[in-house]
């Protein structure tokens, strides 16, 4: 009896390995969420005189393991083009209101003829969209480019992923309405871009004639977790406790940011643009929010294509796919759904 005893008391007990194994669980999880603040802060927030983190498809691991533990450098957008870049004739727009400044290039061929809007993706600016905006030029269209907020010439430094965005949309609807009435009004963004007119559509009351959307993500979550896999690294539960961090430090649920939630309201002629190889916003997420739309409606995959410009990609596809849709916009017809798989 004596010998157990003092085996016993050699031995640590259960409990003690249970307190230290509690212990060692609650450090880690402090520290993971830690670094999801930090991590949220730094994909939200622009900085001056930094380099950009490369995508994570073209890091070593050792680059990765860095970027994991210290977050991604964000540089402001920002481009030293002027208006003449995308047309002689293209003024520079400064649109005011909700305490932001929204900078913009606008393209006017008349009223008579439809206005195409073009959204810029998260970490870009105005300038990106350069060749659509020619593109749609071409087909006799007046065309407005804008910067987020944050971005290239607009006020602020930040970035929310389409949520406060969607304020910039209505902002600048708003403004086309009153200052530069067309014939039909067509919203068109990419990635980011597209999710804040989704959000804008749904949750701000934005109406318009017709809406082109290019390389969108399901849901904030989903797409988060698409970013960690790219790393090699598991999402769960790193990526919800990024968007849930990110969205404390700006005030609004990320949980609830879902283009295809708010694709439930667009009544008006979409068409979605999306490469089926795309690794940020997959082909099953688009057909999620495709699927959500009521009115007339057509997806058109590029096959080979990633997150990229699929107007560089396929110009042909590209081309034949806006001119049918502008064409649907300015004649309606009945509600129709077209899918190429």
């Amino acid at each position: 009896m004596k010998l157990l005893n003092r085996h016993t008391r050699g031995t640590p007990s259960l409990k003690r390995w249970g307190f230290r194994f509690l212990g060692v669980f609650i450090l880690g999880l402090a520290g993971l969420n830690v670094l999801a603040f930090l991590h949220a802060r730094s994909m939200t927030h622009f900085r001056r005189d930094v380099t950009r983190t490369l995508p994570p498809e073209e890091l070593s691991w050792v680059q990765k393991g860095t970027v994991l533990l210290t977050g991604v450098s964000l540089p402001r957008p920002e481009s030293a083009l002027e208006p003449e870049s995308l047309h002689p004739d293209c003024e520079e727009r400064f649109i005011s209101g909700d305490n932001v400044t929204l900078a913009a290039w606008w393209v006017g061929l008349g009223g008579e003829r439809p206005l195409v809007v073009w959204f810029h993706g998260y970490g870009s600016q105005k300038t990106s969209l350069l060749k659509q905006a020619s593109a749609m030029i071409e087909e006799g269209v007046s065309v407005m480019l804008v910067d987020f907020r944050g971005s290239g010439g607009s006020s602020e430094s930040y970035t929310t992923m389409g949520v406060k965005e969607a304020e910039d949309v209505r902002l600048v609807v708003a403004y086309v309405r009153e200052h530069l009435p067309h014939s039909h009004l067509i919203l068109a963004g990419t990635s980011m871009g597209g999710a804040a007119i989704l959000r804008a559509i749904s949750e701000e009351g934005v109406e318009v004639e017709g809406v082109l959307i290019q390389a969108v993500f399901d849901s904030l979550v989903v797409t988060t977790r698409n970013r960690f896999r790219a790393m090699g690294v598991p999402s769960f539960p790193s990526a919800e406790l990024l968007v849930f961090w990110g969205g404390i430090q700006w005030g609004y649920n990320g949980f609830r940011h879902n283009p295809a939630r708010f694709a439930e309201k667009v009544n008006c002629p979409a068409l979605f643009l999306h490469g089926k190889r795309d690794p940020r916003a997959t082909w099953e997420e688009v057909n999620r929010v495709f699927a959500q739309v009521p009115g007339p409606k057509t997806l058109v995959g590029f096959a080979d294509s990633g997150h990229e410009s699929l107007l560089a990609r396929d110009p042909e596809k590209w081309r034949k796919s806006v001119r049918v849709f502008l064409e649907q916009v300015q004649t309606p017809a009945d509600p129709e759904v077209v899918v190429e798989k």
